[in-house]
């Protein structure tokens, strides 16, 4: 998941402008984000859809064995600081956009293995259904959280130190599960889901207020990386309850 870069206030953050370039900053961020969702979903789905036998073939490799997969995931968190870095950049518009769409193709990719289990394992119409469960509940505790901080306008940035202990804590079990072989349960992931809602949180509060106005597209991304975590440890939940 991609950090915010300071939760300490920023020359020239959304907090500091007026209503009016405020509301367009968060216009630009949600609008980015929305774009950035639907290209993962058409990624991950045309990935399986047009392209089923190398993205098996990526699927299979990756998951026959615990280092494999190890690599997998230190692969795309090498390939998330980068693009965290581009969309940072005050080079160019245009190197900003190239990490949001590094980062969405990234996402849409290591997805596959998860999709190929969900089917091969439940079948076309339960997959469907699994999928799409997950799909609503994912939206609606993001929506709900959002909702939460614009309504409440409570700043949620104090919870930063708790949020990199617990991740650099889930990392650790994440790690040992692939090095000694045991299984990552349902409460799990029911612990990685709460910890995205509290980032939803807090990532929220900085969108809100620690932003620059032109950062709308590092904000975008921030906001999706944390998106398609939650999607993905809840797609796990739904099908570690349905089996």
């Amino acid at each position: 998941m991609a950090f915010a870069q300071s939760t300490r206030p920023i020359e020239g953050a959304v907090a500091t402008l007026g209503v009016s370039d405020r509301v367009t900053f968060l216009r630009k961020t949600y609008a980015h984000l929305g774009v950035a969702l639907i290209a993962f979903a058409l990624i991950a789905g045309g990935m399986m859809r047009f392209m089923p036998e190398t993205s098996l073939k990526f699927s299979m490799w990756a998951l026959q064995g615990s280092w494999t997969w190890l690599l997998v995931i230190g692969l795309f968190m090498v390939i998330g600081v980068i693009a965290q870095k581009l969309a940072n950049s005050q080079t160019s518009r245009g190197v900003q956009y190239a990490g949001l769409a590094l980062f969405v193709v990234a996402e849409g990719v290591i997805l596959q293995p998860l999709l190929w289990v969900l089917l091969l394992k439940f079948g076309g119409a339960a997959a469907f259904t699994i999928l799409t469960q997950a799909i609503i509940v994912t939206l609606a505790i993001f929506i709900g959280l959002t909702l939460t901080v614009f309504l409440t306008k409570k700043d949620f940035s104090f919870m930063r130190g708790a949020l990199v202990v617990c991740s650099f804590g889930a990392l650790g079990v994440i790690v040992a599960s692939m090095a000694f072989g045991f299984t990552l349960g349902a409460v799990f992931c029911g612990a990685m889901i709460l910890l995205m809602a509290g980032y939803i949180l807090y990532q929220t509060s900085l969108v809100m207020r620690d932003f620059p106005p032109t950062g709308y597209v590092a904000a975008s991304l921030m906001l999706f990386s944390t998106i398609a975590t939650l999607f993905w440890y809840v797609l796990q939940l739904l099908m570690s309850l349905r089996d």
